[in-house]
């Protein structure tokens, strides 16, 4: 039992005071109200020689509490019943503990005496709080696991202290205690028991404020009926309603509630539910228009502010020039300029995004252009596809023709069946026929207007079909006639080829050489002069092919490209392979590259072959 020294209104050192109380028969009361000592003996205080004893005194079960380390602790002097417990010196520092385990109801209590018993450590350490086990060694130390965690704590304050048992000064009667936290395995396991205690306490508790805070589940759907049947084809009818009806449509579907029975219902409902379409394609259409709209809005207001963005940086470069510069301070001009600056970049921004907004509908109408240009292809795309939307339309009509249908022969059935007993009701049936009646011939018209569009579509999908035909043979002729003068062309080339060889003469074999060169580069006569140009560029580059000509015929193998410029670098030094190589395979006719050898042994050479390339040209 702990109580702070505060609690109580008179001073703990006056004995007299606990005196009296004492030979009044009166227990100890706190400000509380209570006995200090619950199990106060008022017998006591009458036996003679036995002086007043304090409720406070140590000892006596009141161990003050652990109070902060900040406020300096005083230690006293704690009398039992059969030892005595010495405060330590204040001045030393306080003894060291190891860190507290969690859950932590035991402690471990070393330098007791060799002559200590557990009826002494249960003395001492009783005044703490209530202990549960006490597990001594043979050695100078036990280990005590108390009832609550907080006594723990209290236990501790007794660490430091000196004991002696008696009055005795014997060195076995003799100790100093250390109180340290403990570790036990059955601390750890109620720790750990009630943290999975508190966690299941906060799922429970989170899971009641999800439950809370979850919007309510939608209602069951009900099963199927007629009474319901006839009120969800209302719903279904109903724009707002439109929504949910369907769903409950699905779950019926879903759940097998079509049979033989009412399958015209159900027809009758789905029949309903696809004549929305048109509503949405319709909203579709205005939400377009309405965003089209907005498009026009923002491009005027964005043109505008573009104009005044302009209009700001016109006069910043008004307010820029000389005449009107000079008059502004240094600091002016400084602002002036980085203002200026500023507006520009805003109105280029700006400017961009307006030029990639006229972009994009530049785009759009060049596509729009492009699909309404006169392609045989798109047309009967178009006319096809517009024959298919009639074709499904009629379909749709005369889906909803047999639903009326079906309907007046329900209604005919259900009169028949149950004769009506009411003029009310028989005028209701009546009223129902002649509506239905009337639906049917409007549908019915409305059909055959549609079939006559029907037949004006087919005609013109024909007639196009027929352009289109005429288009494929015009084509097709323009293909052969162009066939035609390309032969022509390259009949007539050949002939001048063949005129050109046949006129020229092989005085010896280096004029030979150089006649096939020029009859192979010789640029034609007539219309054909404007379009093959002659590979020989100039009179050196001539020269260089009589040379290479010459060079080639007298090694009849071949030679390699660095091997040829070897021998024309020593007449001139400048020339460059790559120049030769351009050179040579401009002549296709008069120089031919082979490859030799195999496998890393492999090497490029070129051979003349003027005598095959005349005959060939």
């Amino acid at each position: 039992m702990t109580m702070d020294s505060n609690s109580i209104a008179m001073p703990m050192s006056d004995p007299n005071a606990w005196a009296a109380m004492n030979n009044l028969r009166m227990p100890p009361i706190g400000m509380t109200g209570q006995p200090l000592i619950p199990d106060f003996d008022p017998n006591l205080g009458m036996m003679a020689g036995i002086t007043p004893m304090n409720p406070m005194m140590p000892g006596l079960g009141m161990v003050p509490a652990p109070v902060s380390q900040d406020v300096p602790v005083i230690k006293e002097i704690i009398h039992c019943k059969s030892c005595t417990l010495f405060p330590p010196n204040p001045n030393l520092p306080p003894p060291a503990t190891r860190e507290r385990p969690p859950g932590c109801k035991t402690v471990f209590v070393g330098g007791l005496p060799e002559n200590a018993t557990e009826q002494l450590i249960m003395e001492v350490f009783g005044q703490c709080g209530d202990i549960t086990a006490i597990r001594k060694s043979k050695k100078n130390f036990c280990h005590i696991r108390f009832a609550e965690e907080p006594t723990v704590d209290k236990a501790l304050f007794l660490s430091g202290y000196r004991i002696r048992l008696g009055s005795s000064t014997d060195k076995k009667d003799t100790g100093r205690l250390h109180v340290d936290f403990a570790q036990a395995r059955d601390d750890l396991y109620e720790w750990e028991c009630r943290q999975r205690m508190l966690a299941r306490e906060e799922r429970h508790r989170r899971k009641m404020e999800e439950d809370r805070l979850r919007p309510p589940s939608p209602p069951p759907i009900v099963h199927y009926s007629e009474h319901e049947c006839s009120q969800l084809g209302d719903k279904i009818k109903d724009d707002g309603k439109f929504a949910e009806a369907v769903r409950v449509l699905l779950t019926w579907l879903e759940r097998g509630e079509v049979n033989r029975r009412n399958a015209n219902n159900f027809y009758s409902m789905i029949q309903s539910s696809n004549s929305h379409i048109r509503r949405l394609m319709s909203e579709k259409s205005q939400h377009e228009k309405e965003m089209e709209e907005a498009k026009d809005k923002f491009k005027t207001a964005l043109a505008g502010i573009v104009g005044q963005f302009e209009q700001i940086v016109s006069v910043f470069q008004a307010a820029s020039k000389q005449k009107a510069w000079d008059h502004f301070s240094k600091a002016q001009r400084k602002n002036l300029d980085m203002w200026r600056k500023q507006a520009e970049e805003i109105r280029n921004m700006h400017n961009e995004q307006l030029m990639g907004i006229r972009r994009e509908e530049e785009m759009e109408m060049s596509d729009d252009d492009m699909e309404d240009a006169p392609d045989s292809k798109d047309s009967e795309d178009s006319g096809v596809s517009q024959a298919e939307a009639l074709k499904e339309e009629n379909d749709s009509l005369r889906c909803q023709l047999d639903a009326y249908r079906n309907e007046v022969e329900l209604l005919k059935q259900e009169q028949g069946k149950n004769q009506p007993i009411r003029s009310e009701e028989d005028s209701t049936h009546s009223q129902q026929l002649s509506f239905l009646q009337q639906a049917l011939q409007g549908m019915q018209k409305q059909l055959l207007k549609m079939r006559e569009e029907l037949k004006q579509r087919e005609a013109e999908l024909e007639k196009s079909l027929e352009d289109k035909q005429q288009l494929k043979s015009q084509v097709q002729n323009l293909k052969e006639g162009f066939q035609k003068l390309q032969n022509t062309h390259t009949m007539q080339l050949e002939m001048s080829k063949q005129d050109d060889g046949v006129n020229k003469e092989n005085p010896s074999q280096t004029e030979v050489t150089l006649s096939a060169v020029v009859s192979c580069s010789q640029e034609k006569k007539g219309p054909t002069e404007k379009t093959s140009p002659s590979p020989v560029h100039s009179e050196r580059e001539a020269l260089l092919v009589g040379i290479i000509s010459t060079f080639l015929h007298v090694h009849p193998f071949g030679a390699s490209i660095e091997y040829i410029c070897s021998y024309l670098q020593r007449l001139d030094t400048k020339i460059i392979p790559g120049e030769v190589e351009a050179l040579l395979s401009r002549l296709p006719c008069t120089f031919r590259q082979e490859l030799t050898g195999v496998g890393a042994s492999l090497e490029k050479r070129w051979n003349f072959c003027g005598f095959q390339g005349i005959k060939t040209t």
